[in-house]
């Protein structure tokens, strides 16, 4: 039921029967918002993300027809519902993170991930949420484009006091809308972002439409890292050249899979903490459409088809799309630096120089030496050279038709036929003759091609 029906058919009741209770102050005061007569008209004229004044689903009594969402390497916390309220416990805490295998740091996180931890809810549920502090340093928890009442807003000094180390600190109230949100760090965010305090927050409608509903749907968040190797921490004063760049807290090849299957209807939920980085995200061998930003229901009239889709520093984006095509279809960020890691950063330019020489006077020091990226960076691929500790070279995974090139922000997407399970099924066997492979001399001479 879209908003102006649900006020027309029994939303302004509701609001009538608060006043009637008490004032209409004290009415604002419960729905944590300040908007009544007019003003209020105009906001809910204005928006689409939900009414503020819905009333809260009955005790225990969940929402129902949607998916639970898909965390690829993290998890949906658990919660107990309590006297009616959903409760649910958030813990802050260091994580020693692996980004890739061979990549481990000392990180921040919740509940044991780094960005991987999400947040499920249903509109109209009343929510209370449990942060315990575990880190040696204060830290809040922003919630970030989610309506509630100014104090639990969490931003340290402005709407509370930070949450001292070993503490625990009760955020409570009613949900008041649904869509794609995340939530972070406000204390210090430079570093706690930094060091990976983030995380996404899915709340589903009430009342979904036939149009809302689907068959799998995913929850992805991006992140940027600066690590040196060696190190075993990131630099979270890094601004402009970072090294590990991740989908929920993981960069390729650490990064599951999106497994469906052949004509489901697909929904991915795309976050972006970021320090610094905008990124345009690529699904190759499909178009979808952009369905939802910040959390708002774009009307099906007005979507609009995309093969990428932009999602800025602190935005969120929805996409759908029917998976009619099998086979390993990979997604990253396009911006061709974020899907390298470590060892494809400050390296000098050595594209087209011939090394020979040089290589034969320092093997007579250094037996073994090889000038790197004479080609390119592609050939470091298959190098097989030694790599500086807690480090993880560009591109040395073995994939199916030889080692992949890339890495970083980068996925797969894999549509099979048939499947009985959502587990990896491994590489797709693609029918034959729909492999690109050497032309044959046969087949240039019959096309006139001359190579």
């Amino acid at each position: 039921m879209k908003r102006r029906d649900f006020l027309t058919a029994g939303g302004l009741g509701v609001g009538a029967a608060l006043i009637g209770a008490g004032t209409a102050a004290n009415a604002a005061q419960n729905r944590g918002d300040g908007l009544d007569g007019e003003p209020r008209k105009q906001w809910e004229e204005t928006y689409s993300g939900g009414s503020m004044d819905v009333e809260p689903l009955p005790p225990g009594l969940p929402g129902k027809d949607y998916t639970p969402v898909v965390v690829p390497n993290g998890q949906t916390l658990p919660f107990n519902i309590v006297d009616g309220v959903k409760v649910i416990h958030l813990i802050a805490e260091e994580i020693e993170h692996t980004f890739t295998p061979g990549l481990v740091a000392k990180c921040w996180g919740y509940n044991g991930n780094v960005n991987g931890t999400v947040i499920e809810a249903v509109e109209g549920e009343r929510i209370r949420i449990y942060v315990t502090n575990k880190l040696d340093v204060p830290t809040t928890v922003h919630w970030h484009g989610i309506f509630l009442p100014n104090g639990m807003d969490g931003v340290s000094g402005v709407t509370q006091r930070p949450i001292p180390a070993g503490d625990t600190f009760k955020y409570e109230w009613t949900i008041r809308q649904h869509g794609t949100y995340m939530y972070h760090s406000h204390y210090d965010p430079m570093t706690q972002e930094g060091m990976g305090l983030t995380g996404m927050f899915i709340i589903h409608p009430r009342n979904p439409t036939e149009d809302h509903k689907v068959d799998r749907e995913f929850v992805l968040i991006s992140n940027e890292y600066r690590v040196e190797p060696g190190a075993s921490r990131p630099d979270p004063n890094e601004m402009s050249d970072f090294n590990v760049l991740t989908f929920n807290g993981r960069a390729f090849p650490g990064t599951e899979p999106l497994v469906v299957k052949t004509g489901e209807k697909v929904r991915i939920r795309f976050g972006n903490l970021s320090a610094m980085d905008h990124h345009p995200i690529h699904l190759h061998g499909y178009k979808f459409k952009i369905t939802a930003t910040d959390g708002d229901k774009i009307p099906v009239s007005a979507q609009w088809p995309e093969t990428t889709v932009l999602v800025a520093v602190g935005q969120t984006r929805d996409v759908e799309f029917i998976a009619d095509a099998a086979g390993d279809w990979i997604m990253h960020c396009h911006m061709t630096h974020h899907t390298m890691t470590q060892m494809g950063h400050e390296a000098p330019n050595m594209v087209g120089v011939d090394g020979s020489e040089f290589e034969g006077q320092v093997r007579s020091m250094l037996p073994g030496y090889m000038t790197m990226g004479t080609g390119g960076m592609g050939e470091m691929a298959y190098m097989q050279m030694p790599v500086p500790d807690n480090s993880f070279p560009m591109g040395s995974v073995q994939l199916q038709f030889g080692k992949s090139t890339i890495g970083g922000m980068f996925t797969v997407l894999k549509v099979r036929d048939d499947i009985t399970s959502y587990e990896d099924p491994g590489n797709y066997d693609n029918p034959p003759g729909t492999v690109a492979d050497s032309a044959s001399e046969a087949e240039l001479l019959r096309d006139g091609i001359k190579t």
